[in-house]
């Protein structure tokens, strides 16, 4: 069943990440996937080992991540999800953790018969009273 295909995938992803293992977090994309993440730019095409290896040695900690609240929409060789996203570790140099909640929807498209991700959307809201300050202390 592709459902479970797909979260067999986000699996994969979290894992990755609590791995620090940039290559086995880039095997899940499509060469041209278009990616609009939490860093800058405000878009980018493909994914970067050579990023996430800078990234991760940001970190003293594994980078935990995880997906809540997630659904599932496949038809055909399409399939997209709709998650709240969690991420946490401690920055270098610092003891203590930080923990973001943040807005996650993934595209995929079954290339060669597995899926791969076409579109990465992480968002995190912001503060409409003026301030425009990301709102990084929100929880579900």
């Amino acid at each position: 069943m592709s459902e479970n295909e797909i979260r067999d995938l986000l699996t994969e992803r979290t894992d990755a990440m609590r791995a620090k293992d940039p290559e086995r977090l880039v095997a899940g994309y499509a060469e041209d996937a278009v990616k609009f993440d939490l860093a800058p730019p405000l878009r980018t095409t493909g994914a970067s080992a050579e990023f996430l290896t800078k990234w991760f040695g940001t970190f003293d900690s594994p980078v935990t991540y995880e997906y809540t609240d997630v659904e599932v929409t496949e038809s055909g060789d399409l399939a997209f999800t709709t998650a709240l996203a969690k991420m946490s570790a401690v920055p270098a140099g610092m003891s203590e953790p930080f923990t973001l909640w943040f807005r996650s929807t993934l595209v995929f498209r079954r290339v060669d018969g597995a899926w791969r991700i076409v579109h990465e959307h992480s968002s995190t809201p912001f503060h409409m009273d003026g301030s425009f300050r990301a709102a990084i202390d929100l929880r579900p």
